[in-house]
């Protein structure tokens, strides 16, 4: 095949979370970072430092702390993420006018043409789009340049953290060769083990398999795979954002408990990437569903209408503690849970609450830009906000310190 006949970017932010409370914290570099969840209980990100140290995602506060007393335990704040977000895809626009935001650390890009527009090798403007990232947010990505979206993505993860690889179509037999099957996208645990079954241990083998054997063991889903892995592309960019009706983020916590504290804390982290979503694709909520699993696979769930559409991470983890008080039975074995958003619109068609209350969810953002170019300009600590010296006092970690994006 050809080296290039269709060109797709995938550009992925590195620890994004755990990157972002570095970039405006230099004080922090060298030492491991953890982002908490909205109870501050669990691990929901982690620095590439935190995760050598044995560190997971979803492992309590305590634990994390036992295995490294110098870790850093930050709250979380998906306001400055989106923020940081924002930027990443704005300078990525300047590579190509065609962007698919995935999701609020990573993107796709359709590179076709833009090595004639830029004069560049795939590799040099790679190179390009991970320095201009660091140099105006502080945040390393990596990049991966191949035929389709599946193996750009796989070419991005293949040279992590804060590298590039570009993947030609006459090198991906040989790249497919040395990848394991559950390396690839959208095949998880299950379907490793079931393909392992039938003697298929590499991405090549995969992109091997006849068709009808795919057909049988993974139906469309697999035959979509074995294309876009054969470098032909099937999976287009989503370029024109369509509302979903809903958006869910459920799992199996892997075992079964009755352990209140352990299910609120899987709720919790089901909720903040609730709001990752949201805020990354700069969509508004107004009615939540949460659910739990019971041992006998029944599911169990109550809804809550809020009060007005909202990202807010305060609002609708707020709103997920309600529902989990109303379903959460002492005694009752559980092994999942889930939370679901619907009324879904766009942040940009938002109308004001006619107490106002709405706009607390934007204000205190646009406050805190201004009172950190004052900082920047005249010296830390010029202006400060009485509500971060109180959470100080609290021991708790302050959440509005905001960077001055420079755009060079």
């Amino acid at each position: 095949m050809s080296n290039w006949s269709n060109a797709i970017a995938h550009v992925d932010c590195d620890a994004f979370y755990a990157s972002c409370e570095a970039a405006r914290r230099p004080d922090l570099k060298g030492r491991p970072i953890c982002v908490l969840s909205s109870q501050n209980a669990i691990v929901v990100a982690k620095s590439y430092d935190a995760k050598a140290l044995g560190i997971t995602t979803g492992m309590p506060v305590w634990e994390a702390k036992k295995l490294s007393p110098q870790v850093v335990c930050l709250a979380a704040d998906f306001r400055y993420y989106g923020q940081v977000s924002n930027k990443v895809f704005s300078i990525l626009r300047r590579y190509s006018p065609d962007v698919e935001i995935y999701s609020i650390d990573e993107a796709f890009l359709d590179m076709n043409g833009m090595r004639s527009l830029w004069r560049k090798s795939f590799q040099q403007i790679a190179d390009d789009i991970r320095v201009s990232i660091f140099r105006e947010t502080g945040v390393t990505v990596s990049v991966g340049i191949s035929n389709t979206r599946t193996l750009a993505k796989l070419a991005s993860e293949s040279n992590k953290p804060n590298g590039t690889a570009v993947l030609p179509g006459q090198r991906i037999e040989l790249f497919l060769s040395d990848l394991p099957v559950a390396a690839i996208p959208g095949i998880g645990r299950n379907r490793a083990a079931l393909l392992q079954k039938f003697k298929i241990h590499t991405a090549l083998q995969f992109a091997h398999l006849e068709d009808t054997l795919m057909h049988r063991l993974l139906g469309r889903h697999g035959m979509l795979l074995k294309h876009e892995l054969s470098g032909r592309s099937v999976l287009p960019l989503e370029l024109k954002q369509v509302v979903p009706k809903s958006i869910a983020r459920t799992a199996s916590m892997g075992q079964l408990s009755h352990d209140r504290r352990l299910i609120a804390a899987h709720l919790s982290y089901h909720g903040m990437r609730l709001v990752a979503e949201l805020v990354a694709k700069q969509l508004l909520a107004r009615r939540l569903s949460v659910f739990l699993t019971l041992a006998s696979f029944e599911r169990q769930g109550t809804s809550v209408q809020l009060d007005f559409s909202t990202s807010s991470l305060k609002r609708i983890m707020a709103a997920v503690k309600v529902c989990f008080q109303q379903l959460f039975r002492p005694g009752e074995q559980y092994r999942g849970c889930g939370v679901v958003a619907t009324d879904i619109s766009r942040e940009v068609s938002r109308t004001d609450d006619l107490f106002g209350f709405s706009r607390e969810d934007t204000r205190q953002t646009s406050l805190m830009l201004t009172v950190n170019h004052i900082n920047k300009k005249y010296g830390d600590r010029t202006v400060s906000l009485a509500s971060v010296g109180q959470v100080k006092k609290k021991r708790q970690a302050p959440r509005f310190h905001y960077p001055l994006f420079i755009a060079h």
